[in-house]
């Protein structure tokens, strides 16, 4: 019996088998007729069996992959796996209805042919069972009528016996050798997919001698076959991987990515994009990125800029830079952009790579960084370095059109003095105002610029006569005519202007601006408020300025300063109390200077402070030899520039003059100048509270002559101030200069104040202050300004005078 389950096993496993178990059946009919007569009745209840089976067989192992590829409308691969079964034994036609309407007929049924159908229903299963067709089998049964005349063929030989026997162990054998190893081929092979792939094929039997047998070269066909699986399959799990891990990183990149296709056509953008633009996917699909930067220009650039784009990113390969773009709502923005070609293997341009990034922070924070470059900010002007840029262009222009070029160089006149006066933010606020004033002065293409401190520059191009500069200064001067209102209180600031044209005056930018500084310098020497053109002679008068800087840095050091002394004697009494210490220059080859030449320059340049130190010091030392000689004790005036008195080593200069000398504090009397009342702060009041807590004296300087503030000198600790001379002079023939001698010397001594009078030449002036009740005297009437060994002469010499009276 186990042969026979073998055969039936191999009859519906295999065609092959089928076609072995015919021929073997047809030689044992030969063998005998009887037991054929017997089998042949078996055979056929087997053989339609066969076909029964066939037909199952078909359906469960068709039935699924027909149904895929009827679900994927794949009709080429149907019509492979229909040919495939058409090709089976007995099936003749085959008819596939799909669902609803469409059909597919395959073969043809044999005229006057016995034949056997079934259907079977294509289902396909996904969240719901659908059903897709219905295919319809037909098997001829004509090859069993045919084997069945064999057999009996078979049973007429005489060797009917011999044969089967024969059939039989022949049919074992290849079962042994063949049949049972292609099945489990077949099993292997139906199991064989992408997740069962890790077994290889193995055959239960003996290696064969000589060259692999055809079950062998099957089985390393199948095994072959495995390992290209394997590997093919783990080779689209790298790429898939790979490609997944580009697509993360171009969606998720910080940069905002386009993708366009050959024609410029935008196919991709990546959620950066998306956020940074606020467009959305859809909207711009199909779109050309030019679009999307077309708000941000007129179309004309627009369409000129990526057409150069286009141009070099086909030549070299890339194009990159800044891009004014636009966002959904129209708001414009600053982006860096690259974009670069996607070649394939052949070098053809597919696509389009364009990567973006917002630079918005980082143009605002340069243009920030531009105008801290180029513009001043405090008034918002252009500064030096643009000023003399615009100057440069200026005479380019120049040059090209024949036309002139004026350059202007304003200084504020006393601004210095309103600055240590009123405070830096009042002197900030007065530079604000008169950059505004000197703007509205000017036309649209001139450039005004703030040079630094008080000093502006004005650039008048295209002028077609040199005297139109002049109408730009008197608009100017007529500007600053209008009082400025500063933090409420009301000032009047005037301004000096230099004016030099080119090509007139010079042919160079660099010679143009040192005349037009000369220039300014010999309008502040004509008592300011004014403007001046420059002439060759100004050069002169500015070479000269400097050169006298250069030697004044030099002259302490050269130790060219003396001292000169002015007697203070008491109005009533002619009694000698003191001196001033009057600072003179001799030069060895210009000479005496005169002190309103240097002074002015040693307070620009800040040399009045180590100035001032020694005048100090040499004062100090002086009148305490003389106080040591003399039989009386004199005091010793000394003039205090504002710049020097605020320097913050003002009080300890004086300690250490003192100190050094050994002369009482109460001996050394500082002459302040009145605009420092004025400035009414705590650094003031300190410096004033300190040296008055040292005995030191302290006195009002030229009162009269400044801002008359009257009401600050009970503020502050002062023992006396002094009338300047331009009121003595004419107290004898101007009634309103011996009225206000008369207020000053009354005033003054309501307060407490002491008064001492400058300038005092005649006994005239004299007399009238006695009467007056002024308290000291000072001027030519009694000695002109001597130095320290003749002011000794004439000290002993009055002594002895009044002595003898």
């Amino acid at each position: 019996m186990k042969w026979l389950n073998a055969i039936k096993r191999f009859q519906g496993a295999s065609p092959l088998s089928f076609r072995m178990l015919a021929y073997i059946l047809v030689c044992s009919s030969v063998f005998t007729v009887f037991a054929t007569g017997v089998q042949i009745y078996s055979d056929y209840r087997k053989d339609v069996g066969l076909v029964d089976q066939r037909l199952e067989l078909i359906k469960t192992s068709y039935q699924s992959s027909l149904a895929r590829s009827l679900w994927s409308l794949d009709q080429k691969l149907l019509r492979v796996q229909m040919q495939g079964i058409l090709n089976l034994p007995d099936i003749v036609h085959l008819e596939l209805l799909i669902y609803p309407d469409t059909e597919i007929v395959m073969g043809q049924v044999p005229a006057d042919s016995d034949t056997k159908s079934d259907k079977v229903i294509l289902k396909h299963s996904a969240d719901e069972v659908y059903e897709l067709g219905e295919l319809t089998i037909t098997a001829s049964l004509d090859e069993i009528y045919k084997q069945l005349r064999a057999r009996v063929f078979v049973i007429l030989t005489t060797q009917a016996f011999k044969t089967f026997f024969l059939s039989i162990i022949i049919l074992w054998i290849f079962n042994y050798l063949v049949t049972r190893h292609l099945g489990k081929m077949a099993k292997y092979t139906l199991g064989l997919n992408i997740h069962a792939l890790n077994q290889p094929l193995t055959l239960n039997r003996k290696q064969p001698k000589g060259s692999p047998d055809e079950l062998d070269q099957v089985t390393s066909a199948l095994n072959s076959m495995r390992t290209t699986l394997l590997r093919d399959i783990e080779k689209q799990n790298q790429d898939a991987n790979e490609i997944r891990r580009l697509s993360l990183a171009i969606e998720q990149s910080p940069s905002s990515v386009l993708i366009c296709d050959d024609r410029w056509s935008i196919t991709y953008a990546n959620q950066k994009f998306r956020q940074l633009t606020g467009h959305n996917l859809n909207t711009i699909i199909g779109r050309h990125p030019k679009s999307l930067t077309l708000m941000s220009q007129d179309k004309e650039q627009n369409d000129q800029l990526w057409h150069n784009i286009e141009i070099q990113v086909e030549r070299a390969g890339m194009w990159q830079g800044e891009m004014h773009s636009t966002r959904q709502g129209g708001e414009k923005f600053w982006e860096q952009v690259v974009i670069t070609p996607i070649r394939n293997e052949e070098g053809v341009t597919t696509q389009y790579l364009i990567l973006g990034e917002d630079i918005s922070v980082r143009k605002h924070y340069e243009q920030q960084l531009l105008k801290q470059a180029n513009y001043d900010l405090l008034t918002s002007l252009p500064n030096r370095m643009l000023a003399l840029d615009r100057l440069k262009l200026a005479l380019a222009q120049s040059r090209r059109d024949h036309s002139l070029v004026g350059l202007m160089f304003l200084d504020l006149d006393n601004f210095k003095t309103i600055n240590d006066t009123l405070g830096h933010d009042a002197g900030d606020a007065l530079l604000v105002e008169a950059a505004r004033r000197i703007s509205n002065a000017l036309r649209g293409n001139s450039t005004v610029a703030r040079l630094g401190g008080d000093e502006f520059l004005i650039i008048l191009p295209n002028l077609e006569h040199a005297e139109d500069s002049d109408v730009v200064g008197e608009r100017i001067l007529a500007a600053f005519s209008v009082p400025f209102d500063i933090n409420g209180q009301e000032i009047f600031v005037s301004t000096s202007i230099g004016i030099a044209v080119y090509p007139l005056d010079c042919d160079n930018s660099s010679t143009l601006l040192q005349y037009a500084d000369a220039a300014m310098y010999q309008a502040k020497s004509k008592g300011k408020s004014a403007y001046q053109r420059f002439t060759p002679d100004i050069n002169q008068h500015s070479r000269e300025r400097l050169k006298l800087d250069a030697y004044l840095r030099k002259a302490l050091e050269n130790r060219e300063f003396t001292l000169n002394f002015q007697p203070i004697v008491e109005a009533a009494t002619g009694r000698l109390v003191g001196a001033e210490a009057l600072l003179r220059w001799d030069h060895p080859e210009l000479g005496r200077i005169s002190p309103d030449t240097f002074i002015p320059l040693a307070e620009e340049s800040g040399l009045i402070i180590p100035i001032g130190e020694w005048v100090l010091e040499e004062a100090c030392s002086v009148t305490a030899g003389w106080n040591r000689r003399l039989e009386q004790t004199l005091s010793i005036a000394i003039n205090v520039s504002p710049r020097q008195f605020r320097d913050r080593s003002f009080v300890d200069a004086v300690d250490k003059a003192l100190s050094d000398s050994g002369l009482p504090a109460s001996k050394l009397e500082l002459e302040i100048t009145e605009r420092l009342l004025l400035d009414n702060t705590l650094e003031t009041n300190e410096i004033l509270r300190a040296l008055d807590d040292r005995g030191v004296r302290l006195s009002v300087d030229d009162f009269g002559t400044g801002y008359s503030a009257l009401s600050y000198l009970k503020s502050y600790p002062f023992d006396s101030l002094k009338v300047d001379r331009a009121f003595v002079k004419d107290v004898m023939t101007e009634s309103e200069d011996a009225a206000l001698v008369t207020a000053i010397i009354t005033m003054a001594h309501s307060l407490g104040l002491s008064v001492i009078a400058e300038g005092v030449e005649d006994t005239q002036q004299l007399h009238f202050l006695r009467t007056k009740g002024c308290d000291f005297a000072q001027g030519y009437f009694y000695s002109r300004p001597v130095p320290a060994d003749e002011f000794l002469e004439w000290v002993e010499e009055n002594q002895r005078l009044r002595a003898s009276s």
